[in-house]
């Protein structure tokens, strides 16, 4: 009986112990669950290693020569751009490693027709620096669509797409915002008449009776677009400021050709004018993404085709 009552004894200590254990468990959970933690060691904490601010505008802003009025409104639609664009990790990172590929060839030509040397990063905006196509159909860095690719003098074929060659796009480009620009003088509204329409802008314009992009009503995609481009030239130009660190191995370099090789007769097969010239087709195609055929059939044109080195 004695040794029974001791073992009786035992289960209700343990009993004790089991129900205040709960107890304090219980408790534990609830703090968890109401943000809060009763645990005073650090090493149970799980730290996350970033840095996230949001970006703070205390600086006058420009593009393309045109000054940006800051007011209530347009301080928060450039902050939102500055902030998605500075924490769209995976974009903003490949738009840094192929501007140093595309930005070169890109300023020249700018430059060369009287176009100001921000509108490189609209064709950031356009496609992150991708030979993109869109849901509507438009295609290449630049984002044209048929139509309008060839009343500006791109080939548009079967065989041949020369919105994917990034040489005839940003020539193209640079004909289409001068006449966009042509048709008010304002930079800011050419670079908003390039996404929304210059046919579109135009009919806002009068509906509203604004002449300026910021005072007008826009679609929400037109209305962050110019602001979009703002915020990318920001991060681009400067972009350890915005938690952006690339060491120079990290940037894409111009691709190097080899030769270039004039085609002025049908050709049957890339793959084997790719093999005659000592390349893959795929690099072959690479170099040439404007070559949308396994053939390409000519009559009274002559074609400049790039046969890269093997790198």
């Amino acid at each position: 009986m004695k040794n029974t009552k001791n073992f009786f004894s035992i289960i209700g200590v343990f009993s004790l112990c089991f129900l205040i254990l709960s107890w304090i468990n219980g408790g534990s959970e609830d703090a968890t669950k109401n943000g809060k933690s009763n645990s005073s060691n650090k090493e149970d904490i799980v730290y996350l290693p970033q840095v996230v601010k949001a970006p703070r505008i205390s600086k006058n802003f420009e593009f393309a020569g045109e000054k940006i009025p800051i007011n209530v409104d347009t301080k928060e639609r450039l902050e939102r751009e500055l902030t998605v664009n500075s924490y769209y990790h995976s974009n903003t990172v490949w738009a840094l490693k192929m501007s140093t590929r595309y930005f070169p060839m890109m300023e020249r030509i700018l430059k060369e027709n009287g176009i100001p040397d921000d509108f490189k990063y609209l064709a950031v905006a356009e496609s992150t620096l991708l030979n993109a196509t869109s849901p509507a159909g438009a295609k290449g860095i630049w984002q044209f669509m048929p139509a309008t690719a060839r009343e500006l003098g791109m080939e548009v074929t079967t065989e041949i797409d020369q919105r994917y060659d990034v040489e005839k796009a940003t020539k193209a480009a640079c004909v289409y915002l001068k006449r966009l620009y042509t048709s008010d003088g304002s930079w800011l509204n050419a670079a908003a008449a390039y996404n929304v329409g210059p046919g579109k802008l135009k009919s806002v314009m009068n509906a509203q009776g604004e002449s300026s992009y910021f005072d007008m009503n826009l679609n929400e995609e037109t209305s962050r677009y110019v602001f979009r481009l703002m915020a990318l030239k920001e991060i681009i130009s400067d972009p350890q400021a915005f938690g952006f660190y690339m060491e120079e191995e990290d940037f894409s370099k111009p691709l190097k050709i080899k030769k270039q090789v004039k085609v002025s007769a049908t050709v049957n097969s890339w793959a084997d004018f790719a093999h005659q010239h000592g390349v893959t087709y795929r690099l072959l195609k690479y170099a040439n993404p404007w070559l949308i055929n396994e053939k390409l059939t000519v009559k009274d044109k002559t074609y400049t085709v790039n046969i890269p080195e093997l790198q």
